[in-house]
């Protein structure tokens, strides 16, 4: 098993289409990157903690392959643009790629470099190593699934799952 600990904007998104993706054995939504200890949902919103908010994706890479968990994440989400995502503001939705190991940054890199030519502008997404992950409250964990009805589900996170199914559909579970 693999984990790569990866921020793409808001938590809920990642996770809702790592959810879904075969191979995936967890997700765990947190914080890290930041100064602040323990911090929770309310601090990291604030901006002032200098945590993103991220997913810890654990994966078998005997079914699916690490580059494809990387390629994903390029895809769900905007690498061009800086402490944003959509309507989501501030440090706390950076894209992110924090590393454990040295192979991993080295995966982060060769990710970046291959789905750069994807996009028109330059990917601002950071490689730092991980510093300690504090894992968000319960209601953030698996969040799409509890809540697919709320309206942040049905505007924001929908289109990216339809787009997961339009280009990864034979990596995604039913």
């Amino acid at each position: 098993m693999k984990t790569f600990v990866l921020g793409g904007g808001c938590f809920w998104c990642l996770d809702a289409v790592y959810q879904k993706t075969k191979g995936v054995t967890s997700v765990v939504s947190g914080y890290t990157g930041g100064h602040v200890r323990n911090p929770d949902y309310y601090d990291v919103c604030s901006g002032m903690t200098g945590h993103a908010e991220v997913v810890a994706v654990t994966f078998d890479e005997d079914t699916i392959p690490a580059d494809i968990v990387l390629d994903m994440f390029f895809a769900m989400h905007d690498p061009t643009t800086l402490n944003r995502q959509g309507y989501d503001v501030g440090t706390q939705y950076r894209s992110s790629m924090f590393y454990s190991t040295t192979e991993e940054k080295i995966l982060f890199e060769e990710a970046i470099l291959r789905n750069q030519e994807l996009w028109s502008k330059p990917i601002v997404t950071e490689v730092v190593r991980l510093p300690e992950f504090y894992e968000a409250e319960a209601v953030h964990q698996n969040y799409y699934a509890k809540y697919p009805g709320q309206g942040y589900c049905q505007v924001i996170i929908n289109p990216k799952l339809a787009k997961a199914r339009k280009y990864y559909s034979s990596w995604l579970r039913a």
